[in-house]
């Protein structure tokens, strides 16, 4: 992580920074130059790189690197294309680069510089330095102070988020749109991970370069072939609040605001019934789903692999019980699964057992992930709410001991302890020394579950103190994608509850921490070009794969946090939180292995995590940004939930009609208005699209279709086939649908 500079230790200095500084104290008229709301950018050239000085009055600056060419060239200022604000071409013996600038202001300040390199000849790139250096007063980068909060993860999006302090320019959120670089990674055989980082004052994006021993045949960029050498995107905030709930309030902010400079790819209908029925089928008939315990049926983590235990059982069942309620029946396997759950629970300690009392002398019995703790707890407290007296009695049995460990860790919590006296068995991640940081988030949200279940106030203290505990931590909150986003969604529940605004800003730390660990680019290196990977998240601070049950538990979780943040809710949150949804409705079916080619998929998965067969409608737990083959941790039966989830929130159900209703951003309400005529209420951004399509049900046959938005604008069927009415509708707002 870039780290800051103080006055005590002086950030180290490399050539590149005495170049550029060596370049501005000359003051050499810019090669172009415009406006850019109330900042000024300049071009100009040094003698080995173009830049783009961006100034804010005598408020400080930031470079940015536009191109590097380590040899003589020569510069052509062209004239600017619809929508540019400056286009240069470089000429050298390397070949052309052509720089285009374009720059917006709406609620923000925007700068999106790209720059495309068309070899004269076969070339390897050579080393290239870092893209970003604050500027201080005198126009010295090596005078500029600041922080950098947040920088990539991996694969991760390519993202930098960083305040100027001295002199006062303000936040810089610099993201790379790796995206567009497709074309020079599979050309040269790199991956971007961890590309934008740096060392203050060098920071940003440093272009993957080949292997030194690699074949300089099968890695050079092509004669006469333009790739995309750097798509960066800017967006600036003058006022720089440094506490974290502003930070990450406003990180969110201009993070919503780069969104569609990114160029979010299509997404793709997915049928999730279909896929929820073949799931529950195999979950019920084939050997490697289940297993008899004690004269009970219990679920499998992976295929035929892995003892039972209680985070995978009520997973799965919860998911088969909300599927059940959207059909209008229960599945008989629901009450087969529940009925083994009390062998989970240990009435000497009070709580319930990760395993079962049989497992196997491999296992230690008595560890637990901190998290596994909970996560059962926050499963069955669903299941509660929705009047399960069953789930509210083994429930209400197993708090106390909930608390007793919270407590005893005083709400920071390690990896792994043992459950008879709290023994630490791994207190940190070796990654960053830090336990599961955002445990403290889902305790919230089951002590939120037990204070609506018995009005008592100690559950609501709980709460409080367990969001408490984790206020300052900014990026560095998130350890596991899904439990961040339940901390979310349990701070804006405790602000409805309380009325303390603390917690709503709190939520935008959680939220910032998530988006932080997305992968806002669509891969095409290796086998991800069978796949989706645009707004997937990786499961783990640390962890190089998008994982299945992460992907629809945080699709879980923000449904609950849209539902509580109302209209209070930042619209970019708002936006994002939509977006991730859409994407995941499409990307997540690629986790299935009967979608993908067999090549994608690793012949061999962990030891102790059985098998992959494609036969079986359960998800691989892992798909790689960097296009490594899917599958090697294993498939998942526990995510078999996932297509449960995701048919009962996109699909609806209409009586009478000869269609179900699918939309993929999040619908309010859905009011009967006639007896072929329904209100629809979208609750998504004001600023983008959602698709609602009207899907055939069986044995029926689609009749015309009207779709008009409040204000009676018609909105014309994007496409009409057998099985489906597509509408691109308004995100948010009121719909009217008739049909015939």
């Amino acid at each position: 992580m870039p780290r800051t500079a103080t006055a005590e230790a002086p950030p180290a200095i490399s050539p590149h920074i005495l170049d550029l500084r060596e370049g501005l104290r000359h003051d050499p008229p810019p090669l172009a130059r415009f406006d850019l709301g109330e900042l000024t950018v300049a071009l100009h050239r040094t003698t080995d790189s173009v830049f783009a000085i961006v100034r804010r009055g005598h408020s400080g600056g930031l470079a940015v690197r536009a191109a590097f060419l380590p040899l003589p060239f020569e510069h052509e200022v062209l004239p600017p294309e619809e929508g540019e604000a400056a286009r240069l071409r470089l000429t050298s013996a390397m070949g052309e680069h052509l720089i285009c600038c374009v720059a917006d202001r709406a609620a923000v300040e925007r700068l999106r510089i790209v720059t495309r390199f068309t070899p004269a000849q076969p070339t390897i790139m050579p080393f290239t330095p870092r893209d970003l250096y604050p500027i201080g007063a005198g126009d010295d980068p090596l005078r500029a102070k600041g922080e950098v909060a947040a920088s990539q993860r991996g694969l991760n999006t390519g993202l930098l988020y960083f305040r100027i302090e001295e002199p006062g320019f303000g936040n810089v959120l610099y993201i790379q749109n790796l995206t567009a670089s497709n074309d020079y990674y599979r050309a040269t055989g790199t991956v971007p991970r961890e590309a934008v980082a740096g060392a203050w004052p060098e920071l940003g994006y440093a272009l993957p370069t080949p292997d030194a021993k690699a074949d300089p045949a099968e890695v050079a960029l092509a004669a006469g072939e333009q790739v995309t050498l750097s798509d960066a995107i800017l967006v600036f905030r003058h006022e720089a609040p440094p506490h974290e709930r502003e930070s990450a309030r406003q990180f969110v902010q201009m993070l919503g605001s780069a969104y569609d400079l990114l160029g979010p790819p299509p997404v793709a209908y997915r049928d999730w019934i279909d896929r929820a029925e073949r799931a529950a089928r195999d979950l019920d008939t084939a050997p490697a789903a289940t297993v008899r315990h004690y004269g009970h049926r219990f679920v499998h983590p992976y295929t035929g692999a892995e003892y039972p235990d209680i985070m995978v059982q009520m997973s799965v069942i919860t998911a088969l019980h909300q599927w059940g309620r959207w059909r209008g029946e229960p599945h008989p396997l629901e009450a087969e699964l529940k009925a083994g759950l009390s062998r989970f629970y240990d009435k000497a300690l009070g709580t319930l057992r990760r395993y079962l009392p049989n497992v196997g002398e491999d296992k230690n019995p008595d560890a637990v992930d901190s998290w596994y703790l909970y996560h059962p707890l926050l499963n069955l407290g669903t299941l509660a709410l929705d009047g399960d007296a069953a789930a509210r009695k083994l429930f209400l049995a197993s708090i106390d001991y909930a608390m007793k460990a919270a407590r005893h860790f005083d709400y920071r919590w390690p990896i792994e302890y043992d459950v008879t006296d709290f023994t630490v068995i791994t207190k940190d991640a070796p990654v960053d020394g830090r336990g599961q940081t955002d445990v403290g988030g889902i305790y919230a949200w089951v002590m939120l579950q037990a204070f609506e279940l018995t009005d008592d106030k100690t559950y609501l203290d709980e709460a409080r103190a367990a969001i408490d505990a984790a206020i300052g931590l900014r990026f560095d909150i998130n350890y596991q994608a899904n439990l961040t986003a339940w901390g979310a969604a349990a701070c804006m529940r405790l602000w409805r509850v309380t009325n303390r605004d603390v917690y709503r800003e709190q939520s935008y730390v959680y939220l910032a921490s998530f988006l932080h660990n997305t992968v806002m680019w669509d891969s095409r290196i290796g086998h991800a070009q069978a796949y989706e990977t645009f707004f997937a998240v990786t499961c783990l601070q640390d962890a190089p794969y998008m994982a299945m049950y992460e992907c629809f538990d945080s699709f879980v979780a923000f449904e609950q946090y849209l539902n509580d943040g109302g209209p209070d809710l930042e619209p970019e949150a708002r936006m994002l939180i939509g977006e991730y949804g859409r994407y995941a409705l499409s990307r997540a079916w690629f986790y299935y292995p009967d979608a993908l080619p067999p090549e994608a998929i690793a012949d061999q998965q962990r030891e102790a995590n059985g098998h992959v067969d494609k036969d079986l409608s359960f998800p691989l737990e892992d798909l790689y940004p960097d296009g490594q083959p899917a599958g090697q941790v294993g498939q998942e039966v526990y995510g078999a939930g996932a297509a449960f989830i995701f048919a009962s929130r996109a699909f609806h159900m209409v009586e009478g009609a000869p269609f179900h209703l699918f939309c993929d951003m999040l619908v309010r309400a859905v009011e009967r208005i006639g007896d072929r005529a329904l209100a629809i209420q979208l609750d998504g951004s004001e600023t983008q699209t959602a698709n609602l399509r009207l899907v055939r049900r069986k044995r029926r046959k689609l009749t015309a279709s009207r779709v008009t938005t409040a204000r009676n604008d018609e909105l014309v069927a994007d496409a009409v086939t057998p099985e489906r009415i597509d509408y691109r509708v308004p995100a948010y707002g009121r719909l009217i649908l008739t049909w015939e």
